[in-house]
């Protein structure tokens, strides 16, 4: 079957970050899983659906990348799923704390699993999904954050909340 990695998240939405650590996992693995988390808990500027069209929309022409949502916990996913590897980007020393603390919490769960953090290109550093819906909520314009790709559908999907 080869080898199999998981890059988790919201994606809410994708940004040129996300594509840029996916795209580069991709070349790594034999096949990158998307997974797109499902936290009931947490409140979503995009359904669960938008965003899973989203990353469609940027992907499609990648044959090893696959999107698959989730519900619960990420390591779940990956036991049930034979996924032994972790992808997490990372933009700075913040993001590595906390993607350190998940690995050993992941770690004790399952010991098997790894986590391997690449580092965000350095001119995606300053660009998350917070940012993004930030900035579309006060109407600016997120065109040098978002994959040209999904650009118009997620102007589309954030007018029709309004």
């Amino acid at each position: 079957m080869g080898k199999i990695a998981l890059f988790a998240g919201t994606f809410d939405p994708i940004t040129l970050g996300h594509e840029d650590i996916a795209q580069r996992a991709a070349k790594m693995f034999d096949k990158l899983i998307i997974g797109v988390g499902n936290n009931i808990h947490k409140k979503h500027l995009f359904t669960l659906e938008e965003r899973v069209s989203f990353l469609q929309q940027v992907f499609q022409k990648d044959l090893n990348i696959e999107i698959i949502t989730y519900n619960g916990l990420t390591i779940d996913f990956c036991k049930k799923n034979n996924i032994s590897v972790i992808v997490r980007g990372v933009r700075n020393a913040t993001d590595l704390d906390t993607e350190n603390a998940i690995h050993y919490a992941n770690k004790m769960l399952l010991p098997e699993i790894e986590t391997i953090y690449i580092p965000t290109s350095a001119q995606y550093a300053g660009i998350s999904s917070t940012a993004v819906r930030e900035i579309l909520t006060h109407n600016g314009d997120i065109v040098s954050f978002v994959p040209q790709s999904v650009y118009a559908s997620i102007i589309r999907s954030f007018k029709s909340i309004k």
